[in-house]
């Protein structure tokens, strides 16, 4: 059976970390004959990327928990979740509690990048299995690659390979950022400065703007300004939409300025509206309506998510789960060591597409790069893109590098 925990509140979730600051404090609980398997879902279930994954990384877990038949080598399989209210200390606080007192097995979701980056340190440390399914980083299979942390989210060189590429395709080689002012929004604009470079572009300027901004327009006189062919927004979810609400409000984007979003969600589409978003370029690993398997993970996850179809941090919290529990069914047990080393032997099935695990953690798998309809050309409710081309995996992830993965190093 698989158990779910309420969702809690803030004044609760201080209580609760409050109380347990003693219990934090003691040497982890170690059961090796428990019968129960526990996941954690630690996400963005109220705050600006609640509409990426949210309460619907929830429901996929629980999908590919159910789809796996509830139980694994045996063991009933538990969700727990939480809310980490965009803190990267608050995750951590949770994480350990998760750890040290509930016995948690595996934590999935992680859509920020400090808070991803500290968990994935915390599950080295305990040995606990690590799922990304949201956030965007590189680091995580780079300077902070672990054996336990296993990377499932597009990440920051793959949305750069698809979304600046196409543009500098194009023609549009004068580029500037505007970049939200955190861990992801530095390395989304790293990434795609350097592939602006590399491809015979100019980057002219960029602003930072804070995170859950509600006013973006002077960040964007400054762009308008600049006379920069591409307007790049380094950001995400409604950072993202309302930069691009507001850009088309002064009527950026409509002439012969183009507004890029480089990590995007059929989520967004939806936010803006075909009318604002259309002729949009998006790079994503995961497309509802890309495949039979896609079309049926989308259908039932909707009939559950108030007919909301899945975003790709939903099919990526779900893919890691389903991998992560064939792997512990695969070992006979849950221990950390043999299920990562099933987990490196075992497919993966992204969803109707092959993908494999590398050594540093990386998942690889093909990403598409997709435009966005016009009203007239969309055939119904989030009928949102159509195919420009399949950009290969090893085309869009960076190379293993024993230089920058200490683990590597070490083999």
């Amino acid at each position: 059976m698989t158990l779910l925990t309420a969702h809690p509140s803030r004044r609760t979730l201080a209580r609760l970390l409050g109380a347990s600051a003693g219990a934090l404090a003691m040497p982890s609980i170690i059961r090796a004959q428990d019968s129960v398997i526990r996941i954690g879902v630690l996400g963005d279930l109220s705050g600006y990327s609640m509409e990426i994954g949210g309460p619907g990384a929830v429901i996929a877990t629980r999908m590919a928990v159910e789809d796996h038949g509830s139980k694994a080598a045996g063991m009933a399989v538990e969700v727990l979740q939480a809310d980490f209210l965009n803190k990267p200390d608050v995750a951590s606080q949770i994480a350990r509690r998760w750890f040290d007192v509930d016995d948690v097995d595996a934590i999935t979701d992680l859509p920020n990048t400090p808070s991803a980056l500290a968990v994935a340190r915390l599950g080295k440390e305990r040995e606990r299995i690590i799922l990304v399914a949201e956030a965007a980083t590189p680091e995580l299979t780079t300077g902070q690659c672990s054996p336990t942390t296993f990377h499932h989210a597009d990440d920051t060189n793959a949305l750069a390979a698809g979304t600046a590429k196409a543009l500098l395709e194009q023609g549009l080689k004068s580029w500037f950022f505007l970049t939200a002012d955190f861990g992801f929004g530095h390395q989304m604009q790293a990434s795609a400065e350097r592939v602006v470079r590399e491809g015979g572009g100019t980057v002219v300027g960029a602003v930072r703007h804070p995170l859950a901004a509600s006013d973006f327009s002077s960040f964007l006189l400054q762009a308008q300004a600049s006379k920069a062919q591409v307007i790049a927004l380094a950001n995400v979810g409604e950072d993202t939409t309302t930069a691009i609400k507001q850009a088309a409000e002064f009527g950026i984007g409509a002439g012969p300025q183009v507004i890029a979003g480089l990590l995007m969600v059929i989520s967004d589409i939806k936010a803006l509206g075909l009318d604002v978003a259309k002729g949009l370029y998006v790079t994503e690993g995961f497309y509802w309506d890309a495949n039979d398997k896609a079309r049926d993970f989308a259908k039932r996850f909707a009939a559950r998510n108030g007919g909301k179809v899945p975003t790709k941090a939903h099919a990526a919290n779900y893919i890691g789960v389903r991998h992560y529990l064939d792997a512990v069914e695969a070992a006979g047990s849950k221990a950390p060591q043999a299920v990562m080393a099933k987990m490196r032997e075992l497919p993966i099935d992204y969803l109707g597409k092959p993908a494999r695990l590398r050594e540093d953690g990386r998942v690889i798998y093909d990403l598409d790069l997709f435009q966005v309809k016009s009203p007239q050309e969309s055939q119904g409710p989030y009928d949102y893109y159509k195919p420009i081309r399949r950009i290969k995996g090893d085309e869009a992830f960076a190379p293993m590098d024993p230089k920058t993965c200490a683990m590597l190093a070490a083999k």
